[in-house]
């Protein structure tokens, strides 16, 4: 029962600050209109292409628009890694409105449905350009691995209402009014979504500088590298590669198993749709329970399993109620697959090519989006829709079945990087820091043990280390005079690092000591990249130099008669 209690309140938490953070909330409710305009619209597209060619059109179209996205957002989505990744979310958005409005003006005025369908390609591409950016603006709006997983339940409580708001509008609309007032309803809501975000403030992490030039398929290909060199990475875009497969399939089955198998109309198809929606909602509440846990990678592998079953159970099973049910199970899996996957990468990409492995994924996303609606398309053409249903059905379930120990290795090790952030966040001139810049700190610490009465650094020693204490007791003296007694979650080292001078005191082990150590070039990267760091820094040297060295608080160097016996004056200066 306590442990229930806990877990909703974790739930809550996460809910409570994203409402807290304007920025998180003005990017939620971004994402939102982003993507209930995107739903709508493919709804929209999926009647107009089916009235000019029955299920192989909308197969075909749901290909046509996918492989631009594909080819276009891994060479696009590097703007998002060198600039401000909110202002390449506010044109996308205004593109893909300008695109869906255009789109609706043809079909109002019974143009040719080709002009649909190149407008559609480019609101596409704007699309699929929007989640990466946005994927990768969440860890600098956050502090910790467990607020980010929060935002992605939220994030993904948003994305599971926009799949549910999205067809039902559409249904209703199309029901109503027709395709044109759906286009122009899904324009309304990008234009919504871009002007959240005109007025987005955040300090953003440290990044390297943009290179001289453009060099778009070399700052492509850096995403792709950082795909296929890590197997963790390579591992859940590939699963979530699998999911849309299916996913792009239930874009052309919907519309068939409504008007062919069920019998329902054009309104069924987004009733269907809606109702992965409804439990994607369901689902996003019950994620909000995960916001706490060290398993995300077992539930992703059951949220990837999620949608693909249900689908092969409707082939088996072919009624309406029964079909309700089991896409609203899908949705479910849609839910799991937001906290889970989108939290494992952006927890396991480094920050400066995050936007690029976002790309990649979302590149391969429109690759097999487009790839499931044609293979769904022939299949159902040529062996029947139920046939269709059920092999497509079974690609997740068999994919999840082969990674699950991979993912389990995977979240024990997001486990112990937790500790080491924990860690990190307890000293003051690292606390400050945005999620991304502290755990890159967290990858690149170096453990080192100290037994009892060693000295771990001594006064006029070069700084090489900067280094925090995992456990264990230190004593600081300067000058022959106690000056402070250092235990767990406290760090020591920075005032040689920061400012390139001698170390100005002594800290001797009073216990065995573990330490975790970071070297030079991160520590004073991370810490002077990032405003509020490098002012909480600047503010803790000053006041440990009057305190260790009255008579040297300008921190150029070491003070006369307070280097160790032996130490060379000349050498070269600490930190560099």
């Amino acid at each position: 029962m306590a442990q229930g209690s806990g877990r909703i309140g974790q739930a809550a938490a996460a809910f409570a600050a994203n409402a807290r953070n304007p920025a998180l909330r003005r990017a939620q409710l971004s994402f939102l209109g982003a993507w209930t305009a995107e739903w709508a619209f493919t709804v929209g597209l999926g009647i107009v292409a089916y009235r000019d060619g029955g299920a192989t059109a909308v197969g075909l179209v749901g290909l046509l628009r996918m492989v631009p996205s594909a080819v276009l957002t891994p060479l696009l989505a590097p703007v998002a890694d060198r600039g401000r990744r909110e202002r390449v979310l506010v044109l996308v958005s205004a593109v893909r409105g300008a695109a869906t409005a255009g789109a609706a003006v043809v079909v109002g005025t019974a143009g040719p449905s080709a002009v649909v369908y190149a407008l559609a390609v480019v609101s596409t591409v704007a699309a699929t350009l929007y989640r990466p950016a946005h994927s990768a603006l969440l860890p600098s709006l956050c502090r910790t691995g467990r607020e980010l997983a929060g935002a992605n339940v939220v994030r993904g409580l948003l994305d599971s209402l926009a799949t549910l708001l999205g067809p039902l509008l559409a249904a209703v609309l199309l029901g109503w009014a027709g395709v044109t007032v759906v286009f122009a309803v899904s324009a309304a809501a990008s234009g919504w979504a871009a002007l959240l975000l005109v007025r987005l403030r955040y300090e953003a992490p440290p990044r390297p500088p943009a290179p001289a030039g453009v060099h778009l398929v070399g700052e492509a290909l850096a995403g792709i590298r950082a795909v296929a060199g890590n197997g963790d990475l390579a591992l859940v875009v590939g699963l979530a590669a699998a999911q849309t497969l299916t996913r792009g399939a239930l874009t052309v089955l919907t519309v068939v198993v409504a008007i062919d198998l069920l019998g329902t109309g054009e309104p069924g198809a987004g009733a269907l749709t809606a109702a992965i929606g409804a439990g994607a909602v369901l689902g996003s509440l019950a994620a909000s329970l995960l916001v706490g846990t060290r398993a995300l990678g077992a539930w992703f592998a059951l949220g990837v399993t999620l949608w693909g079953l249900p689908v092969t159970l409707i082939g088996l099973v072919p009624t309406e109620t029964t079909a309700l049910l089991l896409l609203a199970c899908v949705g479910v899996g849609n839910a799991l697959i937001d906290v889970g996957g989108f939290t494992l990468l952006g927890r396991t990409a480094p920050d400066d090519v995050l936007a690029r492995v976002f790309g990649v994924l979302e590149s391969l996303v429109a690759l097999a989006m487009g790839t499931g609606a044609i293979v769904a398309a022939l299949v159902a053409d040529r062996a029947g829709v139920r046939t269709a249903l059920v092999t497509i059905g079974l690609v997740c379930p068999l994919a999840a079945a082969a990674a699950w120990r991979r993912l389990r290795r995977l979240d024990r090790s997001i486990g112990v990087r937790d500790r080491d952030i924990g860690l990190l966040r307890s000293v003051d001139v690292l606390g400050v820091l945005p999620l991304p810049a502290v755990e890159q700190l967290a990858r690149h610490l170096e453990p080192v043990a100290v037994p009892a009465g060693e000295v771990v650094v001594a006064e006029g020693d070069v700084g090489d280390r900067y280094y925090v204490i995992e456990s264990g007791t230190a004593a600081v003296t300067g000058d022959g005079r106690a000056l402070a007694t250092l235990g767990p979650g406290q760090g020591f080292g920075e005032i040689a690092l920061l400012r390139s001078t001698r170390r100005t005191a002594t800290v001797r082990a009073l216990s065995d000591l573990r330490l975790q150590t970071l070297r030079p070039e991160r520590f004073v990267a991370a810490v002077l990249g990032y405003p509020p760091s490098a002012r909480q820094a600047g503010t803790a040297v000053d006041s440990m130099l009057h305190r260790y060295a009255p008579s040297d608080t300008t921190g150029r160097g070491p003070v006369p008669g307070r280097a160790r016996p032996g130490a060379d004056p000349s050498g070269p200066p600490a930190g560099r």
